[in-house]
């Protein structure tokens, strides 16, 4: 049975950081990537990384301040967020992906993790 369980989210001012982790079990994946829902919006790709080759992919708005990375022994993928704003206020869900796709769009990822709320303050 596949668990993606995510933690770390919390609320923090404009320009503060905070790191989102996501341990996987069950077992392993193409790749894992971060995606975002804003209320009233749909929701939106952040950031992935290939599993086997750790190559990154971030959305727009994500580049620059957010990195995501792995830790392949604990199974886990991280995502550290800086320069917080408040626009970035989302609940956050990890995603997994079993087979190569296209990264960028969250239809693609196969299971998903509870999500974890990220508020923003101004």
């Amino acid at each position: 049975q596949v668990q993606l369980v995510e933690s770390g989210g919390g609320l923090v001012q404009a320009g503060g950081s905070l790191r989102l982790s996501c341990a996987a079990s069950g077992r392993t994946f193409y790749a894992m990537g971060w995606q975002r829902q804003a209320p009233g919006k749909e929701r939106e790709f952040v950031a992935a990384i290939n599993w086997s080759l750790g190559s990154t992919y971030y959305a727009d708005s994500a580049k620059g301040r957010f990195t995501i990375s792995r830790d392949s022994a604990k199974n886990t993928v991280y995502l550290q967020m800086n320069s917080l704003k408040p626009e970035d206020t989302a609940v956050y869900y990890c995603a997994a992906a079993r087979l190569p796709s296209i990264l960028t769009m969250p239809s693609k990822y196969d299971y998903w993790g509870q999500g974890t709320q990220v508020t923003v303050s101004s």
